[in-house]
């Protein structure tokens, strides 16, 4: 009887980020210009590993998490001198936000661009057609980070 055991598949080329040397423009901009490259690549392949076989409403909490590291390396890089529109700017406001919408508006891009960079999916359909997003469900881990109702 052959095994339920997950086998993972064959060794997968790493996803290496490559460092920028200049200034991105708002439509480039990336979590690698927060956290180091090294960290950045081990997210990608974090990503690329994890996605397609995990679950949404795991893997919005793991994503969640790395934008709560990169706030802090941004905080601590920038405090409140984060240059205007750049990703670390972007991060500390909306780590200051609520509404996941505002938040959305924020750094919707940057988890976007976290998703393409590791050459994965973030929207899904379930099995009743209906469309739902990684990214969506990240915002929202991410906004309600300090949420604890029960508190």
């Amino acid at each position: 009887m052959a095994s339920k055991r997950h086998r993972p598949p064959a060794k997968r080329a790493a996803v290496i980020a490559k460092p920028r040397a200049r200034p991105q423009s708002a439509s480039a901009r990336t979590l690698s210009s927060v956290v180091s490259a090294q960290t950045y690549s081990v997210w990608l392949e974090m990503l690329h590993s994890l996605v397609p076989d995990g679950r949404t409403h795991r893997l919005s909490i793991v994503v969640a998490g790395m934008l709560r590291h990169a706030v802090d390396i941004a905080v601590a890089r920038f405090g409140e001198d984060a240059p205007e529109r750049s990703a670390a700017a972007s991060l500390i406001q909306a780590a200051e936000e609520a509404d996941p919408e505002q938040v959305a508006d924020q750094i919707g891009d940057l988890v976007a661009r976290l998703f393409r960079d590791a050459k994965v999916a973030g929207r899904r359909v379930n099995a009743r057609a209906d469309e739902y997003s990684i990214l969506d469900s990240a915002i929202q881990e991410f906004a309600s980070w300090y949420a604890m109702p029960w508190e």
